[in-house]
């Protein structure tokens, strides 16, 4: 467990995502997989599970929200997507959540749109579709937390999944490219506090290649 800023980082455990916690915000709990795991962390951060009130996803691929059913059956979060990839969740397919590739399914889920331009504990909404249609980045002017859409070192998220789309991953990452962001928290691998501008814009020159 890091701490940069407001941001609590949380690294992901096998094939979880990497979670974040931004005032009373879980971002991306990861597939419910290493719940225990997620639990210590939160509590080394010096929380209790019931500071938090409200969990975000960055997109609706189960290594990231297939823990949001047992902690807001447990917790009564509030659990927040945007409106294309909520419409996967709520279709229940199983390939488009990736939940097929865990051995589970959909679960039934009380979520709420969370759409472009909305805040998010002083982050903006961005919605950056390519790596699913619903894929959204937060940003608060210095520190993006990018979900799957581009990661540190120049990489970004797969495209051959349902709902991905290679164009739309171009012109998210060229996009993102725009904001200035100088501190990267991407949805797997390493955080970036230095060179951010550089590895996005490798991100773009890679993506224009597709």
């Amino acid at each position: 467990m890091d701490k940069v800023d407001d941001i609590i980082i949380i690294m992901g455990k096998g094939r979880d995502s990497n979670s974040y916690i931004i005032g009373e915000t879980l971002i991306d709990p990861g597939s419910g997989e290493n719940i225990d795991y997620l639990k210590d962390e939160i509590k080394a951060a010096g929380l209790e599970m019931t500071d938090i009130k409200k969990i975000v996803n960055t997109h609706c691929h189960f290594d990231h929200m297939g823990a949001d059913k047992q902690l807001q059956d447990e917790y009564g979060y509030e659990i927040y997507m945007h409106p294309l990839d909520l419409q996967t969740v709520k279709e229940k397919d199983a390939d488009a959540t990736v939940a097929a590739s865990f051995g589970m399914e959909v679960p039934d889920l009380d979520i709420k749109e969370l759409n472009e331009g909305d805040t998010v504990e002083g982050y903006e909404v961005v919605h950056t579709p390519g790596h699913t249609r619903g894929g959204i980045c937060l940003f608060n002017g210095k520190s993006l937390i990018s979900g799957d859409t581009v990661f540190s070192g120049g990489n970004f998220g797969r495209t051959d999944l349902p709902t991905g789309n290679t164009e739309q991953m171009r012109e998210s990452i060229l996009k993102i490219s725009e904001l200035d962001a100088v501190q990267l928290f991407s949805g797997h691998g390493p955080y970036a506090i230095s060179q951010v501008p550089e590895q996005i814009a490798l991100a773009v020159m890679i993506a224009s290649r597709l």
